[in-house]
C-alpha cells in the first residue's frame, strides 16, 4: 500500500511567475538515487554502487548532496558514501534521479517549487516503476515545497533550459507513441510552457536509434550560458551516429531562442565506440554535470579525455573541470547528468 503524500499545490498566480532555472545557475543541493534495480547492472551491481558513491562524494566537495535510498539500502548508502553525503530514505524502484525526480522551479521572489510529471519508466520499459512515479512528489513533500502536477509523460533528461525562457527537447522522445500518444507537438509545447515558465521550445529531431531513452536531449547538448551550448559531434562517417548528430546540430543552428538569438555552438567529441560495454552503453561526454564552481565530466580512460577537458575549461571559465571515471554507470544506459538532479537556490 502506498502512503498518502501530502503535497501543497502551487498556486496558478505563483506558477505564472515561476521558471525552470538553468543547470549552470547556483544550486542549493544535488539529488541522486541509490542503485536499486539489480537487473540493469547484473554482475556489476556492486561496482556501480561504488561508482555512485564516488560521484556523490565528488559532488559533495562543491555543494550538498542528498542521496535517496530505499529504507532497506540506506545503511549501505551511508557506509559507502560517508559523512559528506546526506541519505534520504524514500521508496524507489531505480536510480535515475534526473528522470524520476522533480524538475525544480523558482519564482520571481526566489521561492522553490517542484514540477511532477507522469513518469512511465522511459515508455514502460522497466517494471515496476510505481515508486519512482511518486518520487518527485515525495521529494517535494520532504522539502515542504509546493508542486505543479502534469499528466504529460516526461523525464528530466528530455529537457534542457537556458534560464531565460528557452527549452530544448527532442521529437523522438516526447512525441514518441510510448510517452504521449495522441498529443500533437503543439499540445506538448503548450504544456511545457505552462509548467516550466518558458516562452520558446526548440524541437530537435532526436535519435531514433537510441532505445533506452528514445533520444534524451542531455545526450546531445548542454547549455553553458544563455545563447551558448556544447553540442556532441562524431567525425567518423562510418558511425551510425554521424548523420544523426549532424541533423540535430543543423536543427539547433537554424533555431532562435526566447530572446531571438542564434545559439553559439561549441563542438564536443563523443566518446569512441571502443569504450562500449553492452548494448545500452552511454558514451556521451556531453552528459556531464555542472555544480557550484565546477563541471564533473565522465572519463572513459582514453586519450580523448584530455581533449574534452580542455574544451570544457574553455566553455566554463572559472570552473574547475573534474574528469571522473564513469565506471559501470555507463553500462546502465546513462551518465553523470542522468543520475543527478539540481535543486536551485
Amino acid at each position: 500500500m502506498t502512503a498518502t503524500i501530502e503535497n501543497r499545490i502551487l498556486e496558478p498566480s505563483r506558477l505564472a511567475r515561476s521558471r525552470m532555472p538553468a543547470e549552470f545557475e547556483r544550486h542549493a543541493a544535488t539529488w541522486m538515487a541509490w542503485p536499486t534495480r539489480r537487473s540493469i547492472w547484473g554482475a556489476q551491481f556492486a561496482a556501480v554502487k561504488e561508482d555512485y558513491a564516488r560521484l556523490a562524494v565528488t559532488i559533495a566537495r562543491f555543494e550538498p548532496l542528498r542521496m535517496v535510498a530505499s529504507p532497506a539500502d540506506a545503511a549501505e548508502a551511508r557506509r559507502l558514501c560517508g559523512p559528506s553525503v546526506s541519505v534520504v530514505e524514500l521508496p524507489i524502484d531505480d536510480s535515475w534521479a534526473r528522470d524520476a525526480g522533480p524538475v525544480f522551479l523558482v519564482d520571481d521572489q526566489g521561492r522553490l517549487a517542484a514540477s511532477a510529471w507522469r513518469f512511465t519508466a522511459w515508455g514502460h520499459k522497466y517494471h515496476p516503476y510505481d515508486q519512482d512515479a511518486l518520487l518527485a512528489r515525495r521529494i517535494a513533500a520532504h522539502l515542504d515545497v509546493p508542486v505543479v502536477v502534469s499528466d504529460l509523460a516526461l523525464e528530466g533528461g528530455a529537457i534542457l533550459a537556458d534560464g531565460e525562457g528557452t527549452l530544448v527537447t527532442t521529437e523522438t522522445c516526447l512525441l514518441n507513441s510510448n510517452r504521449n500518444p495522441g498529443l500533437s507537438r503543439a499540445e506538448v509545447d503548450a504544456e511545457l510552457k505552462r509548467v516550466l515558465g518558458v516562452r520558446q521550445v526548440i524541437w530537435l529531431p532526436g535519435d531514433p536509434l537510441e532505445i533506452e531513452t528514445n533520444g534524451h536531449i542531455d545526450g546531445l547538448m548542454a547549455f553553458t550560458t544563455p545563447g551558448r551550448a556544447l553540442f556532441e559531434v562524431n567525425d567518423d562517417r562510418s558511425d551510425r551516429r554521424y548523420e544523426i548528430l549532424k541533423e540535430n546540430r543543423r536543427a539547433l543552428e537554424l533555431a532562435t531562442d526566447a530572446r531571438g538569438r542564434r545559439i553559439d555552438i561549441i563542438p564536443i567529441a563523443e566518446a569512441d565506440r571502443s569504450t562500449e560495454v553492452g548494448d545500452r552503453y552511454c558514451r556521451s561526454y556531453v552528459n556531464f554535470y555542472i555544480v557550484n564552481g565546477a563541471v564533473i565530466a565522465p572519463a572513459y580512460l582514453r586519450p580523448s579525455d584530455d581533449a574534452v577537458a580542455e574544451v570544457l575549461r574553455g566553455a566554463f571559465p572559472g570552473r574547475e573541470v573534474v574528469m571522473l571515471p564513469i565506471g559501470s554507470i555507463a553500462t546502465g544506459g546513462g551518465g553523470f547528468h542522468c543520475v543527478t538532479q539540481q535543486q536551485p537556490g
